[in-house]
């Protein structure tokens, strides 16, 4: 075989590509000079489809055909074939125009319907709370971090769908062995960092040195740079609680405010896996929405006030105060601003006031617990929780049970335990004055949601989605429908003007469930 040049290889390429245009334009030719598919309209042609290319004699004779096995004949019950009705060809109405769209609903458009736009709203106002607690030692049972990743997104996933607003992620104590080995992962990332220095330091080669400095061009990163940056790759990885609560909040976070609030993280390597939660304040650029989540901007408007990032494209929102740049905010818009030219104008409300104004669910915080007794006091609310459920397969209530009930509430939580449960949970915490086997009295409710399983454990990331599901309609009655006497005071921002303070991802943990300073 002989081998061809490069300038001979280039030439028979390029008349390749020739000889095939010129195939194509004689097809195109013989169907009638109109190609298969309109780049324009995006409709495709039903003149060059196989089905519709058969003349109207072939149809009218295979109609009077009473046997045969054409593809577009069909046996009737009566026994006789007739003319298969599939109504107006593929990508036509029946009054002959197109069904293609080239709108942005077009995606919404299934074969049985189309996606629900909007989330279902009780159109009621919801005063109650649901919190639920459980430990980051769950994703001890994965391998890899994709499937700690996929894991997390299940949790989240569960408490968007059931209306959840707070999850508290707690140290159960468990996980000695995890923290040893992170106390170890920190001293061989020293050693490392001191052997590199002391290698450097005793090995010099000037003549390389010199050859480097004489070659290197402009604008290339120099060697220092680059071993700070392996050596930032090294760095210890966060514990379960860290990871999971990271993954919580970006789970939450709309996606338009993710990049504001999340910088790159080897905790987030995976998190294009995660099903996205599509709850009500994850708004489109087009929605009407009343309520939106936004990021104040580092400019100010001609009247003094900040402008926040709403998610609306190019229109930045006008909010009725000042606050300090890169906080979190909910805004209060009037939908009629929508569609009026001219700066938007909002007005800065609660994170609670779409829940209390029509039960529209807004999202879950997030909080950080050192323990499972932290998990009670430090409570957001003032009054605390006053019902409080623990899961447990050795629980004495069972949502099976005839006369199964819980009391009236405000703010309810529901505390689920790691691999080992919550009595394990209870041993471990030293703070605590109770055995695990009184871990009962912690609860006003000790429930057992599954009595009956068919396997010996039922995982974390189960037991949520199946307590969830067989005590939401107990908790949707047994709810407060109006608010106590106690009435929250209007949101208050400390700074009253712009603060030096950045804010950054460690600031969002460990402020928890605080989604004004930036949690999502």
């Amino acid at each position: 075989m002989l081998s061809l040049s490069p300038e001979q290889q280039a030439l028979s390429r390029k008349q390749r590509k020739i000889d095939g245009k010129q195939r194509k334009r004689r097809r195109i030719e013989e169907s009638g000079g109109k190609r298969p598919r309109t780049l324009t309209t995006g409709v495709k042609d039903m003149s060059t489809d196989k089905h519709s290319s058969i003349s109207s004699s072939d149809k009218n004779e295979t109609s009077r055909k009473t046997k045969g096995g054409s593809p577009f004949l069909r046996e009737s019950t009566s026994g006789s074939f007739n003319t298969k009705t599939t109504g107006p060809p593929r990508g036509k109405n029946r009054n002959g125009s197109s069904s293609f769209k080239t709108s942005t609903n077009s995606t919404n458009k299934h074969r049985f319907g189309r996606v629900m736009e909007q989330v279902p709203c009780r159109n009621k106002p919801r005063y109650s709370t649901l919190s639920i607690a459980l430990p980051g030692s769950v994703l001890a049972n994965c391998q890899t971090k994709e499937l700690r990743t996929l894991l997390v997104g299940q949790i989240a996933r569960a408490a968007t769908i059931y209306h959840v607003d707070e999850v508290v992620v707690f140290d159960d104590k468990l996980g000695a062995d995890e923290k040893q080995q992170q106390h170890n992962n920190w001293r061989d990332f020293k050693r490392r960092n001191n052997n590199n220095n002391n290698n450097n330091n005793n090995y010099h080669h000037p003549s390389k040195e010199d050859d480097t400095t004489e070659n290197k061009k402009d604008g290339e990163p120099e060697e220092d740079d680059k071993q700070q940056e392996q050596q930032q790759m090294r760095l210890p990885k966060s514990n379960s609680q860290e990871f999971m609560a990271r993954l919580l909040q970006y789970c939450e976070c709309p996606q338009y405010l993710r990049r504001s609030f999340f910088p790159m993280h080897p905790d987030l390597q995976f998190a294009g896996l995660l099903a996205p939660v599509d709850a009500p304040h994850h708004v489109r650029a087009d929605d009407r929405s009343k309520y939106r989540e936004g990021v104040v901007l580092d400019k100010i408007s001609s009247n003094g006030n900040s402008l926040v990032n709403c998610g609306i494209r190019n229109r930045p929102v006008e909010i009725d105060r000042k606050i300090s740049p890169g906080v979190r905010c909910t805004v209060e818009l009037d939908k009629s601003a929508y569609t009026k030219p001219g700066q938007i104008h909002g007005t800065v409300v609660s994170p609670s006031a779409p829940r209390e104004d029509d039960g529209t669910y807004w999202g879950y915080t997030t909080r950080l617990a050192t323990s499972i007794h932290d998990v009670f006091e430090s409570c957001p609310y003032e009054a605390g929780y006053d019902l409080k459920i623990g899961t447990s397969e050795r629980g004495d209530k069972s949502v099976e049970d005839a006369k199964f009930g819980i009391p009236k509430f405000e703010h309810s939580l529901i505390v689920f335990g790691g691999v080992a449960g919550i009595e394990e949970c209870v041993d471990a915490d030293e703070s605590l004055k109770v055995s695990g086997s009184h871990s009962r009295t912690l609860f006003d409710v000790w429930l057992n949601v599954c009595p009956y399983q068919g396997s010996r454990t039922i995982r974390t990331e189960e037991a949520v989605i199946i307590s969830l599901a067989k005590l939401s309609p107990y908790l949707l009655k047994s709810a407060h429908d109006k608010p106590l006497d106690e009435d929250e005071p209007d949101v208050e921002f400390s700074d009253a003007s712009p603060s030096s303070e950045e804010s950054s991802d460690e600031d969002s943990e460990s402020a928890g469930g605080n989604r004004s300073s930036g949690d999502a």
